[in-house]
């Protein structure tokens, strides 16, 4: 389990209450209240990282409305007893296909379409895996993240690599590859080989 980031917690809280004052005040004076923590939520993140202030503010404090978590969606395909993973093209490291849930998707479908997408497989979700919350299982961002696993099976389709991909391939759990771990670390991968083992074991969430 990673230990949060003291200086990343209270900027991203910071973020989060501004947003949702933001959002439901109509106070003028409370307005400028809120966009001033905003401001320092940034200021926060600006002074212990390299990104510009512009950048943070489009990507960390753009949102609008009631701040809630990010849902992240990952399918999990094996073969062999090896797992499917793809080669992130933005680091060259590797990671189960998935990303960001779309609006008027529901999770399952999440998972079908960034499969075709990455890895050009066709699979149909066969199984809940594990809902697992950023903050106790990846290292620190700037998001709070819950990430969800569910378990498909290849119906069609055949390896292709993606616009976001420079490699698909199935993995040995004693022979895993470098690791995206901002989205996946090796603690999940293993912890996806142990609920492939152990099909009768419950959902893993948390």
């Amino acid at each position: 389990m990673n230990k949060p980031l003291k200086w990343l917690e209270w900027a991203k809280q910071i973020q989060a209450v501004a947003q949702t004052g933001l959002a439901y005040s109509r106070d003028v004076y409370d307005l400028e209240r809120f966009e001033q923590l905003r401001a320092l939520s940034v200021e926060i993140m600006r002074e212990y990282t390299n990104v510009e202030t512009e950048l943070l503010t489009a990507l960390f404090a753009g949102e609008d409305g009631y701040a809630t978590p990010k849902v992240d969606v990952r399918g999990v395909i094996f073969q062999e007893n090896q797992i499917l993973l793809v080669r992130e093209k933005a680091e060259g490291e590797w990671s189960l296909p998935g990303g960001w849930a779309d609006i008027g998707l529901s999770p399952s479908e999440i998972a079908v379409k960034e499969v075709r997408e990455e890895s050009g497989f066709v699979v149909k979700p066969t199984r809940l895996l594990a809902v697992l919350d950023n903050l106790k299982h990846n290292p620190p961002g700037p998001y709070h993240v819950y990430k969800i696993f569910i378990a498909c099976e290849i119906t069609g389709g055949e390896a292709t690599e993606g616009v976001e991909t420079s490699g698909v391939q199935f993995f040995a759990e004693d022979d895993l590859p470098a690791l995206s771990q901002i989205r996946n670390t090796d603690e999940q991968i293993r912890l996806m080989f142990e609920l492939m083992r152990h099909p009768e074991k419950a959902p893993v969430w948390d």
